[in-house]
C-alpha cells in the first residue's frame, strides 16, 4: 500500500495493522544520464514488488530516498528511528543498486539489497530471483513473529 493511499481517517483504523514501514533508496548519484536513472527506477521498482505484492495491507511503501551521499546512511538510520516514533513497529528499506547490509542500517528492522548479493542489474536467472523473493518473504515472517 502506497503512503498516498491512506487518509488520516484510515490511518488512525488501520495503523495496528499497517505496521511495517517500506523505505525504497534509488542511492542516485546524480552522474547518471536520464535513461540510466529510469532503468534505476524500473529496478528498484521491481524488487519493491517482491515486498508490496505479498504484504499488500500491512505494508506502507513510503517516497523513495533517492540520492546517494556521504552522509546517506546517518541520514536513513535517522529516518527510520522517526517512523517508529511516528507509529510504525517495523522498518524495512530496500535497494537495487546500492550494495547495503544490515550492519549499515542498525535503525531499520531489515535491509534488503540486490547489489549486496552480487547479482548482475541485467541479468537474472529465474531459479536465483524465487529463491531470493523466498527468503525476503521469510525474513520478513521472522520480523514479525
Amino acid at each position: 500500500m502506497k503512503f498516498s493511499e491512506i487518509t488520516s481517517e484510515d490511518w488512525v483504523e488501520l495503523q495496528s495493522y499497517l505496521d511495517t514501514c517500506l523505505i525504497p533508496y534509488t542511492a542516485l548519484t546524480g552522474r547518471e544520464s536520464p535513461c540510466e536513472t529510469v532503468i534505476a527506477l524500473e529496478r528498484l521498482r521491481d524488487f519493491l514488488d517482491y515486498v508490496e505484492i505479498p504484504f499488500n495491507g500491512r505494508v506502507v511503501t513510503y517516497p523513495a530516498v533517492h540520492y546517494s551521499q556521504a552522509s546517506e546512511l546517518e541520514h536513513l538510520n535517522e529516518l527510520c528511528s522517526h517512523l517508529k516514533a511516528g507509529g510504525f513497529k517495523y522498518v524495512i528499506v530496500m535497494t537495487a543498486d546500492e550494495a547495503l547490509v544490515q550492519a549499515d542500517l542498525p535503525k531499520a528492522d531489515l535491509v534488503f539489497s540486490l547489489a549486496a548479493l552480487s547479482l548482475g542489474k541485467e541479468e537474472w536467472e529465474h531459479a536465483i530471483e524465487n529463491e531470493f523473493k523466498k527468503d525476503i518473504q521469510s525474513q520478513i515472517y521472522q520480523m514479525w513473529n
